[in-house]
């Protein structure tokens, strides 16, 4: 790990500025959990001059219900939002993909701000410098994404963004999408939908480098509305998902009315399903349905030849998760 200057904020406020005086690249640390290994691995092309706590500013940690829904600080962390019975009982979508993410140990330190920021997890990307040297991906200053000729097991079923196939590894962010989430940030307001963007180059998200995720606010359920997410990965406890889905629909006079599904883990971005849910309005969610749904959320996959496994499994968890929300 490179020598760098370590900050630590009092308030947002000097935290931006902390990071428009630092003459060289600087990043915010706030769980830690993926910032340190980016760290350790020498993971950027260039390495941070300043890193700035946001641990130490108060009022980042506040997680509260009011008129215009659930109010989740940045510096909130996943275990709380997995163990709040408010959300449980309002937001189950969420509290289930907070509650899938990682380890205990990683779900105590993780925040729900850094698990929607993270980088992504493709082994090109991630090489440790320290063990052979630098390889240089397409996000690396490289001419072309290293996984599409080489190990693209886990990587996007819906094709390239600028040459790379790498996906989006959050949990919480298809249960965000699906729940019509705004991000607030020093800057402004963002709709979850235009928050995610692999156009942007290394970085996963639209937010400038000196943007910085305060609160993430979600509205307050309609009556008759459901929402769930699954998960589908090699070991349940601790890995980043193959696959997962979060769904939330809103059932009037036993048809859906509204409805929201997300994929993840199959693309550059958190994949919204717009023909599925398209499908559903009007309808009664029965077995058939939800399975029709499934099919046309992987009707434009275009998969290669390690990973078309995850079609499959990418049209079974719409329908599964559809279906969770009937029970």
């Amino acid at each position: 790990m490179k020598r760098f200057d370590h900050f630590n904020a009092t308030t947002v406020e000097e935290a931006v500025t902390l990071l428009n005086e630092s003459e060289g690249p600087s990043y915010v640390i706030a769980g830690g959990s993926d910032l340190m290994g980016c760290l350790k691995d020498n993971l950027w092309m260039e390495s941070p001059e300043r890193i700035v706590n946001l641990k130490t500013i108060p009022g980042l940690k506040e997680l509260h219900v009011d008129d215009d829904g659930l109010h989740i600080g940045a510096m909130v962390t996943l275990t709380e939002i997995a163990e709040s019975d408010t959300v449980k009982e309002q937001w189950p979508g969420l509290a289930e993909a907070a509650r899938r993410t990682g380890s205990p140990l990683l779900r105590n330190m993780g925040t729900i701000a850094g698990n929607i920021c993270q980088e992504n997890r493709c082994w090109y990307y991630r090489y440790p410098d320290k063990i052979g040297g630098r390889i240089d991906c397409v996000r690396k200053g490289g001419k072309r994404c290293l996984a599409v000729p080489g190990d693209h097991r886990f990587h996007s079923i819906f094709g390239q963004v600028n040459k790379c196939i790498a996906v989006n590894p959050s949990d919480t962010a298809p249960a965000l999408v699906a729940l019509e989430a705004t991000i607030k940030t020093t800057k402004r307001d963002i709709p979850v939908d235009e928050f995610f963007s692999a156009e942007m180059g290394a970085q996963s998200t639209v937010l400038d480098r000196d943007e910085i995720v305060t609160e993430i606010i979600i509205p307050t359920p309609k009556a008759g509305s459901f929402s769930a997410f699954e998960k589908i990965a090699y070991r349940k406890s601790i890995d980043f998902a193959i696959v997962n889905c979060a769904v939330s629909i809103t059932i009037k006079d036993d048809k859906v009315t509204a409805a929201r599904i997300c994929l993840n883990g199959v693309h550059n971005n958190p994949r919204r399903c717009e023909t599925s849910e398209e499908l559903l309005i009007g309808k009664k969610l029965t077995d058939a349905v939800a399975q029709e749904a499934g099919e046309l959320a992987v009707a434009e996959a275009k998969p290669l030849f390690q990973n078309i496994y995850k079609v499959q499994m990418a049209k079974t968890i719409v329908t599964d998760t559809l279906l969770e929300c009937n029970n």
